[in-house]
């Protein structure tokens, strides 16, 4: 599949994706599907491209406020056309990934913890389902859900990691 994912180094990434206008577009519902298609094919025994979970649309080169998150999470599988997200609640309770965050946008390992919400609830049109929901998510799900958020705001999983402690721990925090 030809989805070219921009790299870190390319200046569109670091821009404030902007609102997709309703109703959607036959064009973005297109693309929408192309990228999930892309995650799920990513993540099969014989694919050529690194595995991802996540995808917004500012990685391949749209700055609009949507994304797709394709995984299997603790026997259920969680497959989602997110556009114009906007998280609505969090937990004061912080997570973070044990072996740290990764990008299908970055090569190079950013060692580190990234704090996260361990809770959130996010609003938004989900396109696999045709209608706005609420969704609330906890643990690795809501991670890769805050991820892809920042994507949206022009924001990198590294620009999270505290450059002073890179392994520094938060109270009221856990490991997953």
């Amino acid at each position: 599949m030809n989805l070219k994912i921009l790299k870190d180094t390319h200046k569109s990434l670091r821009e404030r994706s902007v609102d997709v206008h309703m109703p959607l577009s036959h064009e973005y519902e297109k693309t929408l599907n192309l990228m999930s298609r892309f995650l799920k094919e990513s993540q099969s025994e014989n694919s050529k491209v690194r595995a991802g979970v996540g995808l917004a649309a500012p990685q391949i080169g749209i700055n609009k406020r949507m994304f797709v998150i394709y995984l299997e999470h603790e026997g259920k599988l969680i497959n989602l056309q997110l556009v114009n997200p906007k998280i609505i609640e969090t937990s004061a309770k912080k997570c973070y990934l044990k072996n740290g965050e990764g990008c299908l946008s970055v090569d190079e390992r950013h060692p580190g913890l990234v704090h996260r919400h361990y809770r959130i609830k996010i609003k938004a049109y989900n396109a696999v389902n045709k209608k706005e929901e609420e969704l609330t998510f906890t643990g690795y799900p809501a991670i890769v859900i805050q991820h892809e958020y920042d994507h949206l705001e022009g924001i990198l999983f590294y620009d999270r990691i505290n450059a002073f402690n890179p392994l520094a721990t938060l109270p009221n925090e856990i490991e997953i």
